[in-house]
């Protein structure tokens, strides 16, 4: 899965250098990726001084630097390259992470991803202009996919309608292996809702 970024040797020059200067033992990068999947997601490069990684982090040993990525990053990280241009002004590190906002999924993908996939990528843009997103909660063992409505969706009496024709009916044509699909925000809280 390491082989998923790629960072040029320009680049591990650049970072190597920098990290030098931190006069910090043992300091590495870490790389991800904040809201991986969503059209918001941005990629981050920051320092990591020991201690900061994650457990779950993997860890890429560089001839001249260690670099962390995130666990809930690397499917988003595909296909990614950080790479390190010199100019006149000193050179710009930049990092082109094609992936971020979408993970590359196949018939092959775990089930999650390639719901995920097509929430994101299909289902939830449609919401968005009701300000309504939902989300992938679990997978039970029987297959069925849990989701949850947040933002303009939770406590709305269109839920049903929605949930039912539009998002199950994408979901179970897309995805035959689903056996049914199910909303675990409770709409009979209407707290949030204007009437009662």
């Amino acid at each position: 899965m390491s082989e998923s970024i790629q960072i040029t040797d320009s680049a591990q020059e650049y970072l190597a250098e920098l990290l030098e200067k931190q006069s910090v033992e043992g300091i590495g990068v870490r790389i991800f990726i904040t809201q991986p999947g969503t059209p918001y997601a941005e990629t981050c490069l920051a320092y990591c001084r020991p201690g900061e990684e994650e457990p779950t982090d993997e860890v890429l040993a560089l001839p001249k630097l260690k670099v962390y990525l995130d666990k809930n990053s690397i499917a988003f990280l595909e296909e990614a390259t950080v790479d390190f241009n010199a100019d006149r002004m000193g050179g710009q590190l930049t990092i082109k992470a094609p992936n971020a906002k979408m993970p590359k999924v196949n018939a092959d993908s775990p089930l999650e991803d390639r719901i995920n996939y097509l929430l994101y990528s299909e289902i939830n843009p449609g919401l968005a202009a009701h300000g309504g997103e939902i989300k992938l909660v679990q997978l039970t063992e029987e297959q069925v996919a849990i989701l949850q409505f947040g933002g303009g969706c939770q406590g709305c009496s269109a839920v049903d309608l929605t949930l039912k024709d539009g998002v199950e009916k994408t979901l179970m044509e897309r995805i035959p292996e689903l056996t049914g699909v199910r909303d675990v925000t409770d709409h009979t809280d209407t707290t949030n809702a204007y009437y009662n």
